[in-house]
């Protein structure tokens, strides 16, 4: 069962999603792959982890690092997992490019090259915005590129970040 709600940030309206594990969803409203790995069966319910996240998110918008995660649970291939792990250890206020993502992805499967192109598709495909931060993925010459919500969020995250690009 995915359990459902909304928050309301300052860039727009988020819709949350969750499932007896952990967060599976954050979304801003009418962003590019919107709410696709939702299931058709939900429910609008408070739950444990929609309440942390929400706290979560609270303390982000108050321009702060949380000092915890809320539980995730993030659906996709081994592959898209693996990369999302990596976006989980860019500190806050920091940038990697997609480059050194697949560098560091190569690196860990033990082999020569990683395509930077198949790392921005699995960035792109982060169901879990903000927290599992694909925002503070850039382009090789520091450019604001590919933010499946919109480049204005992204630039806005990073600002209240604090981010020197």
């Amino acid at each position: 069962m995915a359990y459902i709600g909304t928050y309301h940030s300052p860039l727009g309206n988020l819709l949350l999603a969750a499932d007896d594990t952990g967060l599976t969803g954050l979304w801003f409203e009418g962003q590019k792959y919107f709410a696709r790995t939702l299931p058709e069966e939900q429910l609008l319910k408070e739950t444990p982890v929609l309440a942390e996240t929400r706290h979560w998110l609270n303390i982000y918008f108050s321009g702060k690092e949380p000092a915890f995660t809320p539980p995730l649970h993030p659906a996709g291939s081994a592959f898209r997992q693996a990369v999302w792990q990596i976006l989980l250890q860019i500190p806050y206020g920091k940038t990697m490019t997609y480059g050194e993502i697949a560098r560091e992805m190569a690196k860990r499967q033990q082999v020569s090259h990683m395509s930077a192109q198949a790392v921005g598709g699995a960035v792109g495909h982060n169901a879990i915005s903000i927290i599992i931060p694909c925002h503070r993925v850039i382009g090789a010459n520091g450019s604001l590129t590919g933010y499946a919500g919109g480049i204005d969020k992204k630039a806005a995250l990073l600002e209240l970040e604090r981010t020197v690009l």
